[in-house]
């Protein structure tokens, strides 16, 4: 059964106590007002999705884009950073204007994160790949932590493609599945989810319900 998931900010990690004393880590997250600002339809766009936008941009209606401007002047909302499709059943189907909140989801719930992963710049084989790198001594000299060698013979005489290799580290697209929802602030619109969540300090994280655990 699918349904439309939140939009949420990471506000950071910390610890929760349980009543015995014990704790364990959790990370933080902040749901900003989900609102409906449009669906699809099996029948007019060829599947059922709900659009949900989130985080007001502080700018005027009239300097945002004419398409978008449309959107947010049609439910009469202050124009928002996020717009997000989350893909549904044609019975969770919402009315254009509802808006979704933290208690969206339930306690002991199991959620899917997806967020953009913290990036680390240019990293060499060892750090981005776990390579052991070259021997310390016998003959190595200066390239102890390169990549050795990358090619072939004269046949097939190229490097394949998807070689591991140096290059950009993190910064990726990342989904982090079945964590648990220990905690709901309704008050204050707070997720509380067992374990990390990928992205750093505000980044902006998708939450939907996990595809692995009914």
């Amino acid at each position: 059964m699918l349904r439309s998931g939140l939009i949420a900010t990471k506000l950071g990690n910390s610890s929760f106590f349980h009543n015995n004393g014990s704790n364990i880590h959790v990370t933080v997250l902040k749901v900003n007002d989900c609102i409906v600002s449009n669906i699809k339809t099996l029948e007019k766009n060829g599947y059922n999705a709900v659009q949900l936008a989130s985080i007001d941009t502080g700018k005027d209606i009239k300097h945002v884009k004419k398409p978008q401007r449309k959107i947010f002047s049609s439910i009469k909302i202050n124009p928002k950073k996020i717009i997000k499709e989350f893909k549904v059943d044609n019975n969770n189907l919402l009315e254009i204007g509802t808006t979704l909140n933290a208690d969206h989801f339930k306690v002991d719930q199991f959620i899917d994160a997806s967020s953009f992963s913290i990036g680390k710049g240019f990293a060499g084989v060892m750090k981005r790949h776990n390579f052991g790198g070259l021997r310390a001594s016998h003959g190595v000299s200066i390239s102890h932590r390169s990549h050795g060698s990358t090619g072939q013979n004269q046949d097939p005489g190229r490097v394949f493609k998807g070689k591991k290799m140096a290059g950009r580290m993190g910064n990726t697209k990342v989904t982090k599945q079945n964590l648990k929802i220990i905690e709901i602030d309704k008050v204050n619109n707070l997720i509380i989810v067992k374990g990390s969540v990928p992205g750093k300090k505000n980044s902006i994280i998708y939450l939907k319900d996990s595809v692995k655990r009914s």
